[in-house]
């Protein structure tokens, strides 16, 4: 037995090891949060490269709004097909393979649009990367629940889903660079490889054990499990109750305006102030990195009024109610005077998206069960990328028939911030918690008083 300071029986390197436990598990957790930053990038790199080419393409294909509109719809079309199905997969099969077969999937297709000759194969080219793609954030949500106290979730969450703005600003930056070196077909091959990279860095840095769902107040995992061994629940079961809808609504409300302006705001610089590809390129940068701290600060808003004593429900609705506000003045951005100005609209709006965001993902995890979060974010995605696909055929009809008149897109952006809040609250006034037989018995006391109960929507 070892000698301590205070004559007690406890071993020095016990007390020790110990000691240490929660800085290390804390430092895994935010290399996990790296991780999945970096993911998000590349996974928005890859699909918003072609927004940025879409002038270029225009020249060399000869493409019309209709033609692009319907590649939009492909990319959203698959991408919900395999984000309803990456939920469940996730929730069974857990974060650590699933990712690393999805980012290698979507690296393929994201380099097999270098292979494209027409129309139709950039059709099939957006299909498979929106298929692969479709896995991502029902696995991020998940993996964030599993290693995050709630109080941590939605700045965790904001921190990993900024790098979707890190895309959006990279891409601009690099994507004039590599085509006027390589080509557009070059461009395409080089941004596939990343991907590539970045598989490496998860099978060397992701643990093959996650912890299991986090108490409010812990401050690291309270028993190691293997997330796969957690049973999925069926869709059925799910979609019978209000937290499953109210996180739909929600992604409803949002995702097809993020999907706007990350597909289309380059060809509305273009036609509506004649910037071409290089002169685009400084514009976009602003907006999405001011997308990417509001993204940060939406996450952090809640969390900061979390510890300062408010409860769940009102520091959620406070972060969505301010974050619906500031979408609002975007509506006027077609009659701006210049292109400065509708830079800073768009990006004032882009980062109540993502501040938005960030707290629809946080609530998913507020609200679900561990064992269901990746099917629940699953489900909601992929109606968000089905209105996503409505809303692509609406924007291209329009631009179509109004010789590019953003209005009406514009319009629906600055209101569907607030009419989702306001179903959204209707649906949870309280922010309640599912019941689902299998995880009613491992649902912390301190959660189950934050946020109450419901019973099932019948």
């Amino acid at each position: 037995m070892s000698l301590t300071r205070a004559g007690s029986t406890d071993s020095f390197p016990g007390k020790a090891r110990e000691s240490s436990a929660p800085a290390a598990d804390a430092a895994v957790r935010w290399i996990i949060v790296a991780l999945l930053f970096g993911a998000t990038t590349v996974n928005y790199l890859d699909r918003a490269v072609l927004g940025v080419l879409k002038p270029m393409l225009d020249v060399d294909l000869g493409w019309t709004q209709i033609d692009y509109g319907w590649m939009v719809t492909a990319f959203q079309a698959t991408y919900a097909f395999g984000y309803l199905l990456a939920g469940r997969w996730f929730d069974q099969t857990g974060v650590r393979v699933g990712l690393l077969i999805a980012v290698t999937a979507w690296s393929l297709a994201a380099g097999a649009h270098a292979l494209a000759q027409t129309v139709v194969g950039f059709l099939i080219a957006r299909s498979f990367l929106g298929l692969a793609e479709g896995g991502f954030f029902p696995a991020a949500v998940k993996a964030v629940a599993e290693w995050f106290p709630q109080r941590e979730r939605a700045f965790a969450t904001g921190l990993f889903n900024s790098g979707s703005n890190a895309g959006a600003i990279v891409g601009p930056a690099i994507v004039p660079l590599l085509a006027a070196n390589w080509g557009w077909r070059g461009t395409f091959l080089l941004l596939g490889i990343i991907g590539f990279l970045w598989v490496g860095l998860w099978i060397r840095l992701y643990p093959s054990a996650t912890p299991s769902v986090m108490s409010n107040s812990a401050a690291v995992p309270t028993a190691p499990t293997v997330s796969a061994q957690q049973g999925a629940v069926p869709w059925l079961d799910l979609v019978r109750h209000r937290q499953t809808w109210a996180y739909i609504i929600g992604t409803i409300a949002s995702a097809p305006i993020w999907w706007f302006y990350i597909f289309w705001t380059p060809d509305f610089f273009s036609k509506r102030y004649g910037l071409n590809l290089s002169q685009s390129s400084l514009p976009l940068m602003c907006i999405f990195l001011v997308a990417g701290l509001g993204g940060i600060i939406g996450g952090w808003l809640s969390s900061f009024l979390l510890r300062w004593g408010w409860t769940l429900n009102a520091a959620r609705k406070a972060a969505f109610l301010l974050c619906g506000l500031c979408a609002v003045p975007v509506f006027i951005t077609p009659r701006a005077p210049n292109y400065i100005i509708a830079v800073i609209l768009v990006a004032l709006a882009a980062a109540a998206h993502c501040g938005y965001a960030a707290n629809l993902y946080a609530l998913a995890t507020d609200t679900v069960p561990a064992n269901a979060v990746a099917s629940v974010v699953g489900i909601g995605g992929t109606a968000g990328a089905v209105a996503g696909m409505f809303f692509a055929q609406f924007i291209s009809r329009i631009l179509s028939l109004t010789h590019n008149n953003y209005m009406a897109p514009f319009a629906v952006a600055a209101s569907s911030y607030l009419l989702g809040l306001a179903c959204l609250h209707m649906l949870l006034p309280n922010l309640e918690a599912m019941r689902l037989g299998v995880d009613t018995a491992r649902t912390s006391s301190s959660e189950r008083s934050k946020v109450g109960t419901t019973p099932c929507l019948h």
